[in-house]
């Protein structure tokens, strides 16, 4: 069996098995080398992942792979959270993290540049609409996107977390003193 129908049967059984248990399935991929290959599966859900999430579905997965038996080598099953930084592997993925700040590599280049690091900005027909630091506004064509990751703007963050701490401060002083 190729390597890229191995791929495909098992994002399928992964998809089912994210689906049965309510998470989403954000990728799977088979990795390494040819005799020992990684299967990978980064699961999400709105409440964050569990550690139990990804013992279910490494439990669920690696039972139907055994079952199926396409896999005719010895492999490595990996299930975890897409992380802070997570790829971005689909329309929907930047039509979500609109606003959010990314990094995207493309196999073209667009105005002379194949590497951005900016803000998603948004979809437009075929292609990903995205504020780049060094060269502004570019369009680049989905199919050219070879890598993509959401970034953390650790500004950002210290700026929400700032106003957290006195939104918290704010009540604590308006409760009544007993």
């Amino acid at each position: 069996m190729s390597e890229g129908s191995i791929a495909s049967r098992v994002e399928e059984v992964a998809s089912r098995v994210c689906i049965d248990h309510g998470l989403e399935l954000v990728h799977a991929e088979v990795a390494g080398p040819e005799g020992k290959p990684i299967i990978r599966i980064f699961i999400d859900k709105p409440a964050g992942v569990t550690h139990e999430d990804c013992s279910e579905v490494s439990h669920h997965v690696g039972t139907i792979l055994e079952v199926e038996d396409f896999i005719h080598s010895a492999y490595t099953l990996e299930v975890s959270s897409p992380g802070l930084e997570r790829g971005l592997y689909k329309r929907a993925d930047y039509e979500r993290f609109a606003g959010r700040a990314a990094k995207l590599k493309s196999r073209l280049a667009v105005g002379g540049q194949r590497n951005f690091r900016g803000r998603i900005l948004g979809v437009e027909g075929d292609t990903v609409v995205f504020e780049d630091k060094a060269s502004g506004r570019v369009s680049i064509p989905l199919e050219a996107i070879v890598k993509a990751n959401l970034e953390i703007d650790v500004e950002e963050e210290f700026r929400r977390a700032k106003e957290r701490e006195q939104a918290l401060k704010a009540l604590e002083d308006s409760a009544p003193q007993g």
